[in-house]
């Protein structure tokens, strides 16, 4: 029996949408994308999203209006395998690397898939260190631990040419179920600066603004420069960096800085070192980056109730809708309650625990011993 097609509207979580409805096999219709803007309808890089889609399902169906404010997407059989993918050079490869790590471990076959295009941009992106130190860690709290993402080649904006190789050993039949009621505790800071065709210099100057800021922390230091050469280093001048907050069980905060005119290397690194030490502090167990993720994770689990603390300042008007969203496509809803019996009392104000029961998903392609 078919099931029914779900209509949603705006251009919000647009990815999610799309990868929660090729999960659950449901078509779902977003209408009214944009429909007030200049430029109405779907961007490029949503539409090259959506053709990344079209790559790794079999007999999946997308149509788009003429103003492109409403799109139909109907999900078929999710096939993954071996792929090279050109995205589009308006968003960064982490654009489509982000929620494709929420699809791949329930795939018929094991992805494999090189993504060409940018490394990095100004769009709150999430960069290819972020997806390794940020995101593959979260996939490895819900079981799916064979995750590898290669960079092979660097490529700032405009030129681009970065190439990144995603792989993904593992298929699962399903998530495990978190119960993460420990705040973390920070052991380590770490993080990698990087540069594409400008002197090394800059990536030294990145770190030793990073370092004097964490200096006053007690925390071990670990940053690393990278100076990308030659080929491998794309065709345009770039420089960033991604900075990691580690507990001892694994849990790590991160965030991330890209160079861009008129700012200096001492700006980034300084910037970006005092953007960790705020993240940890507004954050759960996870950072406002990975709580998609994790949310998703959480959704699509087994029948069983997970629960996650959160900090009060993570729920926002974009988590809120990010339930929404998970309500109407999946069906799940996410209780959220004071965390009295997990925390100590001076904690207790600025936490919740977020609960979540999974909706009993089951790979059917993972074949049962």
């Amino acid at each position: 029996m078919a099931k029914q097609l779900v209509t949603l509207e705006s251009h919000r979580n647009f990815r999610l949408r799309l990868v929660l409805a090729t999960l659950a096999h449901v078509p779902v219709k977003i209408q009214k994308i944009r429909a007030d803007d200049v430029n109405p309808g779907l961007r490029d890089y949503e539409i090259s999203f959506l053709r990344l889609l079209e790559s790794l399902t079999n007999g999946s169906t997308i149509e788009i209006s003429y103003t492109g404010t409403t799109v139909i997407y109907k999900p078929g059989l999710l096939i993954g395998g071996q792929l090279t993918f050109n995205c589009n050079p308006s968003r960064a490869i982490g654009y489509y690397i982000e929620y494709i790590l929420l699809l791949a471990p329930f795939a018929k076959n094991k992805f494999s898939i090189v993504f060409k295009g940018i490394d990095s941009d100004s769009h709150e992106t999430i960069g290819l260190e972020g997806v390794k130190w940020g995101l593959l860690p979260i996939m490895e709290k819900f079981g799916v631990r064979d995750v590898e993402l290669r960079i092979l080649k660097r490529g700032a904006p405009p030129g681009g040419g970065a190439e990144a190789h995603l792989m993904v050993n593992q298929l699962l039949a399903a998530p495990l179920t978190i119960h993460a009621l420990e705040l973390p505790k920070i052991a380590a800071l770490r993080g990698v600066a990087y540069s594409t065709r400008v002197s090394p210099s800059i990536v030294n100057r990145i770190v030793e603004a990073a370092r004097q800021v964490f200096s006053e922390t007690g925390c071990r230091t670990d940053i690393v420069a990278d100076a990308w050469r030659g080929e491998v280093s794309g065709s345009s001048p770039g420089w960033g960096v991604t900075l990691v907050a580690e507990s001892k069980k694994g849990w790590r905060f991160f965030v991330e800085e890209v160079g861009s005119a008129g700012e200096t290397p001492e700006d980034i690194g300084t910037k970006a070192a005092y953007e960790l030490l705020e993240e940890a502090s507004m954050s759960g167990v996870v950072c406002r980056s990975q709580l998609p993720l994790a949310l998703g994770y959480m959704v699509i689990g087994k029948e069983h109730i997970g629960r996650m603390i959160i900090n009060k300042q993570q729920v926002d008007p974009n988590f809120i809708h990010l339930l929404r969203d998970v309500k109407n496509l999946v069906g799940v809803e996410a209780h959220i309650k004071p965390c009295d019996d997990y925390l100590d009392e001076q904690d207790v104000d600025d936490y919740l625990v977020l609960m979540v029961k999974g909706v009993g998903f089951t790979n059917a392609n993972k074949k049962i011993a």
